[in-house]
């Protein structure tokens, strides 16, 4: 489109104020902003085929929006543009996760969700953004998003030059690799667009290698029923019992298709203050958040993301991480505390756990 456009009746300078509009998401604390149109005709395809497979799960409001995810304009009418926005969210340290895989007393939580929830950290900063815009430019209709309705967002981002969307299914950006959060502006200012990044995997399978339930099914093709941090966040009932072994001590979400990423090499630790690790969670024994009351878990993470899964989904999945610890009377203490919890769902899994040390037990007396 031509540089000069009309906003608001008077002549403006796209291009300027797509600078201005850099440079302000900048001061907020965001690392990239970019520009992009609302044409995702090959994307709702791809969304479309992976729903009827059933790869989505449980996850039911999927299908319910349908293709307002794929079409920004059903979603917000009037809406020409799609302001994309990515903050860094990498911890320091981040190389210590590997130490907490490998600790099978410890607990692995999602770096994400390490510190402050990011909805609420990019939805305010978003917002901030949006009334900045309207100071240049006079009102002007718009929403923001950020992870909160039915938005491709890895799409918009891959459009407006953010990245491009690796083999397993993440947003990849060949500055820092993949630790980033992402939010929106739908806008009806029709500003310049930026251009669409081009994919850098190469041949590159390390993501689909490492993955411990082989949940991305093919290049580009994620089965949610199998993904970790679907069944540890997500899902509400039961674990299927086979995948069970599979998730290790990762007791909210995964990382490892991100921490074998050669591209998070180039990976920045946040400079924001919010995502830093609380209640000394990056570290945390399994056996001590198993002893967290309700009560204790509703204080130590108000306002993070692990309050998604609910005191009975955060039991849950420690009493399987447990189940494959090793049976130290740490752990055989933890499981023996709660095998008469008021859950049904914590009951089971803990009896699971119990029986898997058990096994091992007979499994260890016969071999000796």
């Amino acid at each position: 489109m031509a540089i000069a456009s009309e906003i608001n009746g008077k002549p403006v300078d796209g291009r300027a104020l797509v600078d201005e509009i850099r440079r302000q998401g900048v001061e907020l604390g965001f690392q990239h902003v970019g520009i992009t149109g609302v044409d995702l005709a090959d994307d709702e395809v791809h969304l479309l085929n992976w729903l009827d497979e059933g790869l989505h799960g449980e996850m039911e409001y999927m299908k319910r929006h349908g293709t307002r995810r794929s079409r920004p304009v059903d979603l917000r009418p009037g809406t020409l543009r799609v302001i994309s926005a990515r903050m860094d969210y990498a911890p320091a340290g981040l190389s210590g996760a590997w130490d907490v895989l490998a600790d099978g007393e410890r607990a692995y939580v999602s770096r994400y969700a390490l510190g402050r929830d990011y909805h609420k950290v990019l939805r305010a900063r978003l917002q901030t953004l949006a009334d900045r815009i309207a100071e240049l430019t006079g009102p002007f209709g718009h929403r923001v998003f950020t992870d909160s309705a039915p938005v491709l967002e890895k799409a918009l981002a891959r459009n407006a030059g953010l990245g491009w969307i690796g083999k397993h299914t993440l947003l990849l950006s060949r500055d820092v690799g993949s630790w980033f959060f992402l939010g929106e502006i739908y806008t009806d200012l029709a500003l310049p667009c930026d251009s669409q990044e081009t994919p850098h995997c190469g041949t590159c399978t390390r993501c689909i290698d490492i993955c411990p339930t082989q949940a991305i099914i093919a290049p580009y093709k994620l089965d949610a029923r199998r993904c970790i941090s679907y069944l540890t966040i997500e899902l509400r009932g039961s674990i299927p019992e086979d995948l069970r072994p599979l998730i290790g001590n990762r007791v909210f979400g995964c990382d490892d298709c991100q921490l074998i990423c050669p591209w998070n090499k180039f990976a920045q630790s946040t400079p924001e203050a919010d995502f830093a690790p609380r209640h000394g969670l990056e570290t945390a024994s399994l056996a001590d958040l198993f002893a967290w009351t309700e009560q204790q878990f509703l204080d130590r993470t108000e306002g993070m993301a692990i309050r998604r899964t609910g005191y009975d989904g955060w039991s849950r999945n420690i009493a399987v991480a447990l189940g494959n610890a090793p049976s130290t009377p740490a752990v055989i203490a933890a499981l023996r505390s709660r095998e008469n919890d008021r859950s049904p769902i914590v009951r089971e899994h803990v009896q699971w756990a119990s029986h898997e040390h058990a096994r091992k037990e007979r499994q260890s007396s016969i071999s000796g």
